[in-house]
């Protein structure tokens, strides 16, 4: 063996060695921030780092709190951890617009992954939770109780996971989820958000699905509101609609909620849908839902308020009773394509729908 042969493989044995002895690269575990009332859960949210978890102890904490960090939890102990507003507002944009948490993205980019879980918000002159070009945001076992506007809202998102939370006399709805609030814009495809298992009890609207496309709604409880589901689209392109409302119980909406600038007044309404297309309403248990109000009934067909028609939804498979003025009510003849079929129930306008 010559010389250089000798030297080539003592390099490589020693490249081999040098590469068998270096340490691994460092990798970032996710930690857990324990939060105790009287300290700051902002602190704590700003310290963290992508796939942390904020963890709020039981108690009571008087703040608002941005969330824009990706893959971050904040967790707290169930009902009993409970967030309200600060004695001083401060001046963050969260705060400042009357909400609790707010878990925001940009108008370039989205923020993923975020979770909030097992908490109650109260008092908040906005929203309780609002949340603004997320990414599979998942709010699970959230109390949004006695908000000013929307217990938990939702705009400009996509596939949202809502579970297992309770929205109870919120000024508006508990649950609020739209393309985006101010522009006039065509409906937003949400990739899939699933809306179920949520109790929404004694808001204005139960739940209002504003300008979307492409999500579900099923298994849920409205009941005591004065409206329980909202399906809103207009003449906007695209049209609202292409998505599902299953299997949900909504019973006894029959608050009474004076007119607004926007919509008429409500009371007794199970389910309206107003300017959508290709909506499926199906197996759903609606009963008891009366009142006195244009929209009231058990499930209501609309022409949009700047009267466009909905088209092609499908009414079928639901048990109505003892809903009023009738169990299913189509105002709007001219839409193109509305079918009800095998539903059970024992009135309609017009008739002949049941």
């Amino acid at each position: 063996m010559t010389k250089w042969h000798i030297a080539h493989l003592a390099c490589i044995a020693a490249v081999i060695g040098a590469g068998l002895g270096a340490a691994p690269p460092a990798v970032a575990h996710p930690q857990t921030h324990v939060v105790s009332p009287g300290e700051s859960i902002q602190k704590a949210v700003d310290t963290a780092r992508p796939g942390d978890t904020v963890r709020l102890t039981s108690g009571t904490f008087h703040e608002s709190v941005t969330v824009s960090t990706p893959g971050l939890t904040l967790r707290g102990t169930g009902r009993g951890t409970v967030i309200r507003p600060a004695a001083k507002k401060a001046a963050d944009s969260c705060a400042g617009s009357g909400n609790g948490i707010c878990v925001v993205g940009t108008k370039d980019r989205n923020v993923e992954g975020v979770t909030v879980a097992r908490l109650t918000v109260t008092g908040f002159a906005g929203s309780g939770v609002f949340a603004q070009s997320t990414d599979g945001l998942t709010v699970r076992h959230v109390t949004a109780v006695k908000n000013g506007v929307w217990g938990i809202a939702q705009e400009r998102s996509v596939r949202g996971v809502f579970r297992h939370n309770a929205a109870r006399d919120n000024g508006d709805a508990g649950l609020f989820l739209a393309n985006t609030i101010k522009a006039e814009e065509g409906a937003a495809d949400t990739g899939g958000t699933v809306v179920a298992h949520n109790r929404l009890e004694g808001n204005r609207i139960g739940l209002t699905v504003r300008r979307l496309r492409n999500l579900t709604v099923a298994d849920n409880h409205l009941t005591g509101n004065c409206a329980g589901v909202f399906v809103v689209g207009d003449e906007n392109k695209p049209r609202a609609g292409a998505l599902t409302v299953s299997d949900n119980h909504i019973e006894r909406n029959n608050k009474s909620c004076p007119k607004t600038a926007r919509l008429d007044a409500l009371q007794g309404t199970g389910i309206v849908l107003t300017g959508t297309e290709d909506t499926l309403v199906t197996r759903n248990r609606i009963t008891e839902n009366a009142g006195n109000s244009p929209l009231s009934g058990g499930i209501v067909v609309w022409k949009s308020f700047v009267g466009t028609t909905s088209e092609r939804n499908r009414i079928t498979d639901n048990v109505l009773e003892g809903n009023a003025p009738a169990d299913i009510v189509n105002t709007d003849t001219a839409g193109q394509g509305n079918t009800f079929q095998g539903n059970s129930c024992a009135a309609s306008v017009p008739a002949g729908l049941c």
